[in-house]
């Protein structure tokens, strides 16, 4: 399976990020599969004149394309003309080469939030119209049509993140080498459901804290974060903490709040990140599927059973109250 990566308006962590793969490293790791670059901007080594004639030989067919990954959102300034975003050398905007490409893959994979939905680049005032490759925020229709399929007979393929994590990226190319994704195997918003199908909540080392609502009030603090600090890991797709970032990472595990970013539109959420929105003293973001009157209920009757080593411990930087430990056996 080949693969022709493009990167378009954005910061080109998602590259980073996917570099960070690790046992087997990223390269090791696809090419195992038989997985191999055509190009790659930040991989391979050609250039100019070399990378101009792949991508005319791929707009013609003579040479086959397995796998389109975009990552960064497209530009359709000025006018939908594209013309913000000229691919050097060419003469033609990202938005023209996105949309002619996509016609001859088997497959087109949207890598990070950028390319899934708009993402930074396509937050405040947007003046140069950035979209996802089929999105455009949680609105379907971005770069492509809404009713856009590859060749392959699927849409695109949102691997959404900001950036994405390393795994989900090798876990969704391994799986179109096999012929193991399928449209079923996406959520609503077009994210593939092995990582889509978590929250970020679940495995959060924080849990206990939470099931108390022991809750920080300053970033420094080891409690919970939804409270008071803007965590929205209760609503958040990925399985971040059940398979952490570099094998022991992950946002909530650094003491900072998950802030949704697999989600379209994660960029304006209308407050700051560290911040929780309050309705009569109330959060306005609650966990999934839960009414709001259980969750007070629940939040008084475990605010009043709180031990005093995870009241203490929650507004502390570390663990200052250990557990108990048993009395011997009689």
């Amino acid at each position: 399976m080949n693969i022709l990566w493009l990167q378009s308006a954005g910061c080109g962590g998602c590259t980073m990020s996917t570099l960070c793969a690790e046992s087997p490293n990223v390269l090791d790791l696809l090419d195992g599969a038989g997985i191999s670059f055509l190009w790659h901007p930040s991989l391979s080594i050609e250039t100019g004149a070399e990378v101009r004639k792949l991508l005319q030989q791929v707009e013609s067919g003579e040479q086959p394309l397995d796998v389109l990954c975009v990552e960064g959102s497209i530009v359709r300034g000025p006018n939908g003309t594209g013309k913000f975003h000229i691919l050097a050398g060419t003469g033609r905007s990202m938005l023209d080469w996105v949309q002619s490409l996509a016609q001859r893959a088997n497959y087109v994979v949207a890598v990070g939030t950028c390319a899934t939905y708009g993402g930074v680049t396509s937050s405040g005032e947007n003046p140069t119209d950035a979209v996802g490759v089929q999105y455009e925020g949680s609105h379907r229709g971005g770069a492509l049509p809404a009713d856009f399929t590859s060749a392959g007979g699927m849409p695109v393929i949102n691997i959404a993140g900001c950036p994405t994590h390393p795994d989900w990226v090798t876990e969704t190319l391994l799986l179109l080498a096999a012929g193991e994704l399928t449209e079923q195997s996406l959520d609503g918003f077009g994210r593939p459901k092995f990582y889509a199908d978590h929250l970020v909540h679940h495995a959060c080392p924080k849990n206990e804290f939470y099931e108390y609502k022991a809750s920080a009030t300053k970033l420094s603090e080891i409690g919970c974060m939804m409270e008071h600090l803007g965590c929205v890991g209760t609503q958040a797709v990925g399985d971040c903490n059940i398979r952490s970032w570099n094998g022991e990472g992950s946002c909530t595990r650094a003491g900072y709040p998950c802030i949704n970013c697999t989600a379209p539109e994660f960029e304006e959420p209308g407050h700051k990140f560290t911040e929780t929105p309050k309705f009569a003293g109330i959060p306005v973001g609650l966990p999934s599927d839960m009414p709001k009157a259980w969750f007070m209920a629940l939040a008084s009757l475990s605010k009043a059973a709180t031990p005093h080593r995870i009241g203490v411990n929650a507004t502390s930087d570390r663990i200052t109250v250990p557990p108990s430990l048993k009395g011997p056996k009689e």
